[in-house]
């Protein structure tokens, strides 16, 4: 599909960010868990990892769009699997899913919940219009991409200044 073929950089540069700020995460829970901050663990369940989900995404597609031979249907299926699933999993925290996540402020809802809901509609849509407008298609798509990839800089810049601030632990020996 000659559409995908002119997107191809793009899923690159999208892929080579995710996968640079996965690893950068691991050096957050690294510092968190070398500090022991208060309450580290449940917060690195409930806030790290949606942020881990994000990056993976973002990386999960531009794999997947970056194989050769792709038909329109083919790589709409691989978009709406995303998509789908992405809406399940940030629906789930929207209404408070089977661990009731509890965020500490409105704006965390809006940061881990709604914005992820509507980037992973924006990649179900963008799927749906890749069948019968690819460009309008792909460029949804590629909205829904660089909306994960910002939000997960920016939760990414919340945690490490959360972890940087807040007072470890002593060591009791």
């Amino acid at each position: 599909m000659n559409e995908l073929e002119r997107w191809a950089n793009f899923y690159l540069l999208t892929s080579a960010a995710a996968a640079t700020l996965i690893g950068l995460l691991f050096v957050i829970i690294t510092l968190a868990a070398e500090r022991r901050v208060e309450g580290g663990a449940a917060k690195i369940r409930l806030y790290l990892t949606p942020t881990i989900v994000y990056f993976g995404s973002v990386l999960g597609v531009a794999a997947l769009l970056t194989f050769p031979n792709h038909t329109r249907l083919t790589a709409t299926l691989c978009i709406c699997l995303a998509g789908v699933v992405g809406l399940v999993y940030s629906g789930t925290s929207l209404i408070g899913g089977g661990d009731k996540k509890s965020f500490e402020e409105r704006q965390d809802l809006i940061s881990y919940a709604i914005v992820p809901f509507v980037a992973y509609g924006l990649l179900a849509v963008g799927a749906v219009l890749l069948l019968h407008h690819p460009q309008r298609g792909l460029t949804f798509v590629a909205v829904g991409m660089l909306t994960l990839l910002t939000l997960g800089i920016r939760n990414s810049w919340a945690i490490a200044i959360d972890v940087s601030t807040r007072p470890g632990r002593q060591n009791s020996k």
